[in-house]
């Protein structure tokens, strides 16, 4: 900080002594020894503040980005769960209009999803299911795939 030398310190000893006195200058150095101690605490203390204050801005920062991440794989989660359910309601009426042989009508509300919550979703009927369910069909055709040959 100030680089003063010995010779320097004793030119202000020798000053000191003859302005300030032999019997006042024991006192006068302790006092201003504790001065200088109080300064340095005063000074370390902000250090400490100012550093424990840039540690919390970090960690706030970090804390964001990590919100934005999981809120990130919270929306990518929950767009790829409503593709999924409307994939499977859309099967799911594709094989009821395969079954009962005619289209079925749109449903009134579609946020309800036609697919309950439970791991176990409901499977289109085997291709001898659909034939037996239709007794107009002849035993030789075959039930329709929703491809041409």
């Amino acid at each position: 900080m100030f680089d003063v030398s010995f010779t320097e310190l004793m030119i202000i000893g020798i000053v000191a002594l003859v302005v300030i006195g032999p019997e006042r200058l024991p006192k006068v150095a302790r006092t201003v020894g504790h001065l200088l101690g109080r300064a340095q605490r005063y000074v370390s203390d902000v250090k400490s503040d100012i550093r424990r204050e840039i540690e919390l801005d970090e960690l706030r920062k970090f804390k964001s980005e990590m919100d934005d991440a999981a809120n990130s794989v919270q929306s990518s989660l929950r767009d790829t769960e409503n593709s999924l359910r409307s994939g499977l309601n859309e099967t799911a009426r594709e094989a009821t209009q395969a079954v009962s042989g005619k289209p079925d009508a749109e449903p009134a509300t579609p946020a309800a999803p036609a697919i309950p919550d439970t791991p176990a979703a409901p499977s289109a009927p085997a291709p001898a299911q659909a034939a037996a369910a239709q007794p107009d069909a002849a035993p030789d055709a075959q039930p329709k795939t929703g491809t041409t040959p």
